[in-house]
């Protein structure tokens, strides 16, 4: 697969190339008289583009076959007229009553059955031909309407595809999937192989017995090979739908960028985002941050996971928060600090683009109690005035170069894999206590904590080119990618591998002989067995010691054998009854020019950053000093001629933080610079933007 061709928005006639600002505009939603306080509210914030008609289908086409591009019109021209480009959608991601009265047969529908009815939003199947034909209907009319019109500086298509919609077990989507598998392995018999059929008599003679993963009764277990095939076409279905949206608009419209807003978040895994960013011209991402302790290095780890997916291309953050969304059970409020700190920490990692959800904050609606940009409060309010100091922070940052810089790349890799968190979800595995997506997390924290700030990297990404990697429990390593690791390392390359990497293949067929099976030769250990942990029935192992004063908690790996390459840096310390006292914990192991480390027990992020000084000493990779490492994340944006080069400092903590200052400073958000000692304190949630 090649990446489309990377094509970012451009600025309005006359303008200079900026940090694009804003958020989405549902103008629609206010009576015409608040558009004109809203655009000089705009200008006082700094913003310089909002998104439009996103949910606006019903009023775009109030009948079939009759159009009202009119409002849309005058708003498009107050707002260009301002200097705020706008971003448009094709208004397609949820349709209209009157589209589902004629046509219900466009509801998805639930694995037990049931129709999803109208009354929210995404109530439409991927695989529909009706949906699709009036899907693309729009998009054209749309392109023609607005083909020509200065101010509209790119195309917003759909929105957050699969967000309520991902499965749909329809007839139609039975009878795309029976394509699917047709085209993917070309013959019945491969499926069965590929599946596993021979196990409870579940072997297909012909595609038409190809049926989606429905319900089959509560506490049985689907097929894991078709549920992971399922999983697989559901988000190729959806990715098949966008593509048809964006080629309609760009058959008529072809030089305008288009895109459409991922989920990236450490969590955020129901669509193979890093194969959706092959299709679109720039990668965008709405970001929401998560409530507690984990909320920046969540944020810093999602935003690293975006600019691996777009390869260091600038991205663009289309939608987060100022604070509370409206649909967590309890919805926290940002503390003070952190709305210019999020946004600020999303533009360090290679966002050339910050907007939120929504501009005003609606006053009815299932998302009236979702934060904005102005606020119910209104404009005299704490949000709308760090609204504008961010804008002001951007401004000047884009006057000093920023745009003209990438995310600098980073000495380590941490490598994360859709594929491996869909396998891991079955509820037939070793533990349903481990799931992928929480060992990357914990290990780019556990990195933080020494120092080192990681790249979030896609396993089709170039994960190899870099001087560590981390293989946070892939339970799926391909012949391909099992290749790519076997290279690396004896090249030179210094490999962190994790229990539950390299258990399957992408068929999610075991790979024998022991684990981690295909790769067992470079790390140089064989596991024979898993032994999960924990305290659903009395008397269970619930934990295992370390002799280096970590605790393994939930997995560890019966590891039997130690090859002579490799030796021993940490055991296990536990009673003899439980048959791991003294067994290897943490290993090392010399594989042609390199090293690899295998950690076989989950030791969390705070084992993790005990256990990381060691083997970041044997692997010689360089850490800052101990009194610096924890408190600050540091990230660094440079142009390839280091001209510009920016470092942003981030307290993660609640104490303040204090920090040696070399270079310019720029943007201080509750941090003060004491320019005499070079030093500065960053207050928390505070952020230190320096130009070096």
């Amino acid at each position: 697969m090649e990446h489309r061709k990377f094509n970012w928005p451009q600025p309005l006639a006359g303008k200079s190339p900026r940090i694009w600002y804003g958020g989405d505009y549902n103008p629609d939603q206010w009576p015409e008289e608040v558009w004109d306080e809203d655009i000089e509210l705009m200008k006082k914030a700094g913003v310089n583009l909002v998104s439009v008609a996103i949910f606006s289908w019903a009023k775009l086409e109030p009948e079939e076959g009759v159009y009202d591009f009119d409002w849309l019109d005058r708003v498009i021209d107050k707002l260009g007229k301002a200097g705020i480009a706008v971003d448009l959608a094709t208004g397609t991601a949820s349709p209209p009553m009157w589209l589902t009265q004629a046509h219900p047969e466009i509801l998805w529908v639930d694995y037990r059955g049931d129709v999803c009815q109208p009354g929210a939003r995404q109530h439409w199947r991927a695989t529909s031909p009706v949906f699709l034909d009036y899907a693309l209907n729009l998009c054209r009319k749309m392109a023609e309407h607005y083909k020509d019109n200065p101010y509209v500086v790119s195309w917003h298509v759909s929105n957050e595809y699969g967000c309520h919609n991902r499965f749909d077990y329809s007839e139609d989507a039975e009878r795309a999937f029976q394509r699917w598998c047709e085209k993917k392995y070309g013959t019945i018999d491969a499926v069965n192989d590929a599946w596993g059929t021979a196990f409870w008599a579940q072997r297909m003679n012909n595609f038409s017995e190809i049926i989606p993963p429905r319900f089959i009764g509560d506490g049985n277990f689907m097929n894991p090979g078709k549920l992971l095939d399922w999983k697989r076409f559901s988000s190729d279905a959806l990715q098949d739908f966008y593509r048809a949206e964006r080629d309609a608009l760009l058959e008529i419209t072809p030089g305008k960028p288009q895109t459409t807003n991922f989920m990236v978040s450490a969590g955020g895994t129901g669509l193979d985002y890093d194969k959706w960013g092959y299709d679109v011209d720039f990668v965008s991402n709405d970001h929401y941050f998560t409530p507690g302790e984990v909320h920046f290095d969540e944020l810093a780890y999602s935003a690293s996971l975006c600019d691996g997916i777009a390869r260091k291309k600038p991205w663009f953050l289309m939608e987060h928060s100022t604070s509370a969304v409206n649909w967590r059970p309890i919805n926290y409020r940002v503390e003070p600090g952190e709305l210019v700190r999020d946004s600020l920490a999303h533009l360090a990692m290679g966002a050339d683009a910050i907007c939120y959800f929504q501009w005003r904050q609606s006053k009815a609606g299932a998302e009236k109690w979702h934060s904005s940009m102005v606020p119910h409060a209104g404009p005299d309010s704490q949000i709308f005035r760090d609204v504008c100091e961010l804008g002001a922070d951007l401004n000047k940052l884009a006057d000093e170069g920023l745009l003209d810089t990438t995310l600098v790349k980073s000495k380590v890799a941490v490598v994360f894999d859709y594929e491996s968190q869909w396998a891991t979800e079955h509820t037939a595995t070793p533990t349903q206590e481990v799931r992928h997506w929480t060992e990357p997390l914990a290990w780019f924290r556990a990195l933080a904590d020494n120092g080192l700030t990681a790249d979030v990297v896609p396993v089709r990404g170039p994960w190899d080119e870099y001087e560590a990697v981390v293989l946070p429990s892939l339970a799926i390593l391909s012949e391909e990618t099992s290749r790519r690791v076997r290279e690396y390392v004896a090249n030179g390359g210094k490999l962190f591998v994790t229990y539950y990497t390299g258990l399957v293949d992408e068929k999610d067929h075991v790979w024998l002989g022991g684990y981690p099976g295909s790769i067992r030769d470079v790390v140089g250990v064989r596991v024979e067995e898993f032994a999960a942990m924990g305290n659903d029935f009395p008397g269970t192992m619930d934990h295992l010691d370390l002799t280096n004063g970590t605790v393994a908690h939930d997995f560890a790996d019966v590891i039997t054998s130690v090859a002579p390459t490799a030796h021993v840096v940490a055991s296990f310390k536990a009673d003899k009854w439980t048959g791991f006292d003294g067994a290897p914990a943490i290993t090392v192991n010399e594989y042609g020019d390199g090293k690899a480390a295998y950690i076989g027990a989950r030791l969390g992020r705070e084992g993790l950053a005990k256990s990381l000084p060691a083997l970041l000493e044997e692997f010689g990779i360089d850490t800052p000093a101990e009194d610096d490492r924890g408190e600050v994340l540091r990230i660094e944006r440079a142009d390839a001629a280091d001209e510009n080069h920016f470092v942003f400092l981030f307290n993660r903590t609640h104490d303040v933080a204090v920090v040696d200052v070399a270079g310019e400073p720029l943007v201080a958000s509750l941090a003060q610079v004491n320019e005499s000692e070079h030093t500065a304190a960053i207050q928390p949630n505070g952020v230190l933007v320096v130009k070096l």
